[in-house]
């Protein structure tokens, strides 16, 4: 079965990109912070591309198993 990049809620400090992101590759969502932050003082590169990946990237669908 394929992997899908979702925003997730539970965890998330803004939109949950970044924990998204983080369960997709399978690292630590401190990580993805940081790089984040990172890319946020480079010339605001890391804002642009937040609010594009939090329009861009679904939200992830809660599952419920019903009996």
């Amino acid at each position: 079965m394929a992997k899908k990049l979702y925003r997730i809620k539970e965890g998330k400090m803004i939109a949950g990109v970044c924990s998204g992101l983080a369960e997709y590759f399978d690292i630590d969502v401190t990580i993805i912070r940081l790089a984040w932050v990172i890319a946020l003082f480079c010339a605001g590169a890391g804002f642009l591309a937040y609010l594009i990946a939090a329009i861009v990237i679904p939200v992830r669908p809660d599952v419920f198993i019903q009996q």
